[in-house]
């Protein structure tokens, strides 16, 4: 992949200690998060959502990220909403618990045309996002389009295409459940922008 001159200047910017606009010293606005991370941290990433939560867990490898587990939460159409929250927030501790993390990357909030729909995506998302902050691990939320374009290239790529992606990457037998290979997605873009000088595309949340 070829590398702009905006973004060769950044780089030669970053490791004069100044920022991409050429302010230097004590005047330049300090990062929001180191996101440096050692060999063997544990990566969580979560697609909220209430009747099929997907979640996955990555290592940092040596030699790249090391899938871990993945899964996704399933909650019947008969449930209530509150008893598929519980749900949400039962399974993630438990997998909290197995492969406790350093960092946890969820999906951002995307427009949605019902808002019956986006106020019960937001209950999920409040769900899982509450387990994870209960344990004072690091959130950060990446938009979907982001995700899909740092994986595929193009922002508004099917999911199979990003499953794909995600088994190509992790080196997976199977093309994982398309709820669980968004999150495996995420967290495989959270562990990129820790190693990318060009800046961010999560926000911490």
């Amino acid at each position: 992949m070829g590398v702009t001159p905006k973004q060769f200047a950044a780089m030669e910017a970053r490791i004069a200690g100044r920022t991409s606009s050429g302010i230097s010293g004590p005047t330049a606005k300090p990062a929001e998060t180191s996101l440096h991370l050692p060999e063997g941290s544990r990566v969580l990433g979560i697609d909220p959502s209430l009747r099929g939560t997907g979640w996955g867990v990555i290592r940092i490898g040596p030699a790249g990220p090391v899938f871990l587990e993945a899964g996704t939460i399933r909650c019947p159409k008969t449930w209530e909403r509150s008893r598929c929250l519980g749900e949400i927030q039962r399974v993630l501790s438990e997998v909290l618990q197995r492969h406790p993390p350093a960092l946890c990357a969820c999906e951002g909030l995307f427009f949605a045309q019902n808002l019956q729909t986006a106020l019960i995506m937001g209950e999920a998302r409040g769900a899982a996002m509450a387990t994870i902050a209960r344990t004072g691990v690091e959130i950060h939320e990446i938009a979907p389009r982001k995700v899909k374009l740092a994986m595929v290239g193009y922002g508004a790529a099917q999911k199979v295409a990003v499953a794909k992606m995600v088994q190509r990457q992790l080196g997976l037998s199977e093309i994982p459940d398309p709820d669980a290979a968004d999150a495996l997605a995420l967290a495989l873009v959270m562990v990129q922008e820790l190693r990318n000088p060009l800046g961010p595309a999560s926000k911490r949340v």
